[in-house]
């Protein structure tokens, strides 16, 4: 049992909604307001929707006020159950992404968020539904490094042996004895989580949020493992920036001081190269979140908090 627990501000709304024969999940805040925009919050790989939770929490009343905000488990994270499939395409999220929108905001522009693997979502698909959105936010999603048409016949040979080793069962995600298990993993991969109470409790209620107790009492994570094969096809550099060219709402485009960018790649893909792509944006500002890493919106709630604030609301 979990003595400290991080105390939940703002009450969320668990929903279903039938998309694309999945029966997706969604946490909801607040309610529908005429004129004001939806806040749409879409979350990263091996994340959860509920990571946004300390987020909502951070926002002021004034800009809740009459703000109704969602944010979806994607297909196989959380709550929404993913299709009976041994591997996961990108594209799939922006078209998740497109009927939840009808869903939720069928007649209005929307505000839109994405964090990592979500915010590369949310800029591919503001290039491919520019009208549909109003502001956009990208957190920490940066792409990667170029490919070249010779890496072709390596990458699809590591798809299908991947998928080989999920069907021999050599990538299923780790199971733990407790919450508390799942909260000390969770401080591993993020240090800042660990080195304060305030950031323990966070741990322990991410813990109950990420993973989900199966009926042998073990925890298990609520991520399909599907979701570690590799891609099949390369990802272009070209077709991204054509997508960034039509982005025509503002965008603003948030790092973490301390980002994990020069270890994934190694100098294969820089902070830099990522600047000179969002050159090609029309309307992009850059904000840099103090004391924080790739996990800033559970690092410091506070300052993106106060940062979509500044950018999402009207002058």
């Amino acid at each position: 049992m979990i003595a400290l627990m991080y105390q939940v501000k703002r009450t969320s709304r668990s929903e279903f909604v039938p998309i694309r024969n999945l029966n997706y999940h969604v946490w909801t805040w607040g309610e529908p307001s005429p004129g004001v925009a939806t806040l749409v919050l879409v979350h990263g790989w091996m994340d959860v929707a509920a990571s946004y939770q300390f987020v909502v929490d951070a926002f002021s009343n004034a800009f809740m006020q009459g703000r109704h905000v969602i944010a979806p488990d994607w297909r196989g994270y959380g709550l929404t159950k993913g299709a009976p499939v041994d591997n996961y395409w990108f594209p799939d999220y922006m078209a998740d992404l497109d009927f939840l929108l009808d869903h939720y905001a069928p007649d209005m522009q929307v505000d839109l968020v994405g964090h990592s693997m979500g915010g590369n979502v949310a800029m591919h698909y503001a290039g491919v539904r520019p009208q549909r959105i109003r502001r956009l936010v990208n957190l920490e999603g940066f792409g990667g490094p170029a490919s070249s048409p010779d890496q072709a016949p390596a990458r699809y040979a590591t798809w299908m042996d991947e998928l080989k080793k999920l069907q021999r069962g050599e990538l299923a995600l780790h199971a733990y004895d407790s919450a508390a298990g799942v909260a000390r993993r969770l401080s591993r991969t993020n240090p800042r989580l660990a080195r304060d109470k305030a950031g323990l409790d966070k741990a322990n209620w991410l813990a109950t949020q990420w993973a989900r107790e199966n009926t042998s009492g073990q925890w298990e994570i609520q991520g399909d493992a599907a979701h570690k094969i590799v891609n099949a096809q390369l990802s272009r550099v070209d077709e991204t920036l054509e997508l960034y060219k039509c982005i025509g709402m503002p965008l603003l485009a948030v790092e973490a001081s301390d980002s994990a960018l020069a270890s994934w790649w190694k100098g294969k893909f820089t902070l830099t190269q990522y600047h000179e792509r969002l050159q090609t944006v029309r309307d992009c500002r850059i904000a840099v979140v103090q004391d924080a890493g790739h996990m800033l919106h559970h690092d410091q709630p506070e300052q993106v908090a106060r940062l979509l604030e500044d950018f999402l609301t009207p002058a």
